[in-house]
């Protein structure tokens, strides 16, 4: 196990040196920094002097040298907007965004996987139809427009809560269940369909013949094998799920680094967009390799050397 891990995280450096590579070449086509953050009206010495503090008139391929090297070492520069550590700005925010994760996930999985079980256990009844029809509907509805009908819905018309903010259950309930709507979705039908393999399989119908109650047959025997394609899904989705918190946190005033990269895209803040671009792709490959050693614990069949 020790030596698969150290692979796998071996295997992580060309993906994260591609990732750094990617994000320096998008932000710095998107046009000069300088244009947005300094007046309009600034001397062209003033532009001079901002483009050689914050190395902006160095060559391309210096810059990227230098960048990938102090980012490797976790510095990302200083942000061009608020002059201070980028990745202090997004460190501040993480926690804010953090909670939003959790509980969407929380949501999706709570509501997701019990779903799941239920239509397939009812194939084919009322109860199926009704659960195969939302997750329908929850993957076609768009974040940005459920967050923006949510608000519009459950805080001005019916007044139940509030427009956006953070600091109470209540600011959290609509981004949570906004961002997690999508992924409910996927996840019932993943796990809808999972269950009809396994509930078919002989040894249910053993489990039966032995007199086991029919929530230990699903619970127990059921459920847990069909678990494994179902947390794959649950960890593909955190990649989802950090490119829902931009919009999601942008629609309620949510204070985390969704909404920060967003502004900084805006004022063409590279080394905190780069930052950000960076933090959701280590937490994306952290998660993913989570998820591989937690399938050894759900099957003992499957080992890592």
């Amino acid at each position: 196990m020790p030596q698969y891990i150290a692979n796998r995280l071996l295997l992580t450096l060309p993906v994260l040196f591609g990732i750094l590579l990617i994000s320096f070449i998008l932000t710095h086509i998107s046009g000069d920094p300088t244009d947005l953050i300094l007046p309009p009206d600034a001397t062209e010495s003033a532009r001079k002097s901002f483009r050689e503090q914050h190395g902006l008139d160095r060559p391309l391929w210096v810059q990227f040298g230098s960048f990938s090297w102090h980012a490797l070492q976790g510095d990302f520069g200083e942000s061009l907007r608020f002059g201070v550590s980028a990745i202090s700005l997004v460190t501040e925010r993480m926690a804010a965004t953090t909670e939003l994760a959790v509980a969407a996930m929380v949501l999706a999985i709570g509501i997701g996987i019990p779903a799941g079980v239920v239509a397939a256990y009812w194939r084919n009844t009322v109860v199926d139809v009704v659960v195969r029809a939302m997750t329908l509907v929850g993957q076609a509805i768009p974040s940005f427009y459920l967050g923006i009908v949510s608000i519009v819905v459950f805080a001005v018309m019916l007044g139940w809560l509030p427009t956006g903010g953070r600091g109470t259950w209540a600011q959290l309930l609509l981004p949570a269940a906004t961002l997690s709507l999508h992924i409910v979705a996927l996840i019932t039908r993943v796990t809808r369909s999972c269950m009809l393999d396994v509930l078919g399989q002989d040894y249910i119908r053993t489990a039966r013949a032995k007199g086991l109650g029919e929530s230990v047959v699903v619970r127990r025997h059921a459920l847990r094998n069909a678990f494994i394609p179902v947390l794959t899904i649950i960890g593909l989705q955190v990649g989802l799920l950090m490119g829902g918190v931009i919009v999601t946190e942008t629609v309620f005033s949510w204070p985390g680094v969704g909404r920060l990269a967003i502004q900084a895209i805006y004022a063409r803040d590279f080394p905190v967009v780069q930052a950000v671009v960076f933090l959701f792709a280590m937490i994306f490959v952290i998660v993913n390799l989570l998820v591989d050693l937690l399938y050894a614990a759900l099957d003992p069949r499957i080992g890592y050397k």
